[in-house]
C-alpha cells in the first residue's frame, strides 16, 4: 500500500499572543492510495481547518503534512501553487463552476492549462463523463444544469488531471436527497474505477456512510475512528450515528 497523505502531529493556532485559539491539537493520521476517508465533527471542531491545511489553502503552526511523498509545509508560494494544481483535486459545496464555460470546457480547463493534446482531453472527458452519467450535459452551461449535474461535473473536473488526492468539502451540502445519493454513488464509482484517493469533510451521517473510514474530530483532536470493513453501508451508518450522538451532533438523518 502506498501512503498518499501523511499528517504528523500538526497544530494550528489562530489569533495573537494573549488571545490564542488552538484549532488543531497534535493531529496525526495517514491515508492510503485508493482510500475514501471521511472527516466528521461538530461545528467548531476543527474539521474544516484540517481540510484547509491539507488543501494548502491554510498553513499549519507546527507539524508536517506530506502528500505523495512531498512535505507541503516546506514548499514556497510558487511551488505550492504548482503542487496544488497538479496534485490536488477539489469538490466544493457550491460547485465553483465557471458560468461562461460549458460543462465540457469546465472539465477540460485544468488539462488545457497542463497543455494536454485536444484528442487526449476529449478521450479522458468522455471516459469520466460516462462513468458519472453526465454525457448529456457536456455542452450545457451551469445555469442549464441541476444542482446534482453541476456537482457531478465538478467531480469530473476534480478527477480529470489524475490528482494524488481529491478533497471534498461538504459535497452534498447544496443538494436534495435524490441528487445527494446520485452524487455519492458517482463518487463511489470514481473511487473504485480510478482507485481515486478521496478525503471528504461532512456533517451528514448518510454521506459519511459511503466512506471506507471515518475520523471524528472534537476540540481539534481525533476523538474516534470507525473502519467500515465488511459492514453494509446501513450497518456502518448506524455505527456513525452512535459516535455522532456521543459527539453531541444531529442523529436525525436516516437511510
Amino acid at each position: 500500500m502506498t501512503t498518499i497523505l501523511q499528517v504528523d502531529n500538526i497544530e494550528k493556532y489562530y489569533g495573537s499572543k494573549g488571545n490564542l485559539t488552538k484549532a488543531l491539537d497534535r493531529i496525526s493520521f495517514q491515508v492510503e492510495e485508493g482510500e475514501f476517508i471521511g472527516i466528521m465533527g461538530p461545528s467548531g471542531s476543527g474539521k474544516t481547518t484540517l481540510l484547509n491545511c491539507v488543501s494548502t489553502i491554510d498553513t499549519i503552526t507546527s507539524g508536517h503534512i506530506t502528500i505523495n511523498q512531498r512535505d507541503i509545509t516546506k514548499l514556497k508560494r510558487n511551488a505550492l501553487s504548482k503542487f496544488r494544481r497538479e496534485e490536488l483535486g477539489f469538490i466544493f459545496q457550491d460547485f465553483n463552476l465557471l458560468d461562461t464555460l460549458t460543462a465540457y470546457e469546465n472539465i477540460a480547463l485544468a488539462l488545457t492549462i497542463q497543455k494536454a493534446k485536444p484528442s487526449q482531453i476529449k478521450n479522458r472527458i468522455q471516459d469520466v463523463a460516462k462513468k458519472l452519467d453526465i454525457e448529456d450535459v457536456l455542452n450545457k452551461y451551469p445555469y442549464q444544469m441541476s444542482g446534482g449535474q453541476k456537482q457531478r461535473v465538478a467531480s469530473a473536473r476534480a478527477l480529470i488531471t489524475n490528482p494524488s488526492l481529491i478533497l471534498a468539502d461538504e459535497p452534498t451540502g447544496a443538494l436534495d436527497s435524490k441528487a445527494s445519493r446520485i452524487l455519492l454513488d458517482s463518487m463511489e464509482k470514481l473511487n473504485e474505477a480510478y482507485h481515486a484517493t478521496i478525503m471528504m469533510v461532512t456533517h451528514d451521517a448518510f454521506t459519511a456512510s459511503y466512506a471506507h473510514r471515518i475520523l471524528f474530530i472534537k476540540d481539534g483532536r481525533i476523538f474516534n475512528e470507525l473502519i467500515r470493513g465488511n459492514d453494509t453501508r446501513k450497518t456502518f451508518f448506524n455505527k456513525i450515528i452512535e459516535v455522532v450522538t456521543l459527539l453531541g451532533g444531529d442523529s436525525s438523518n436516516v437511510l
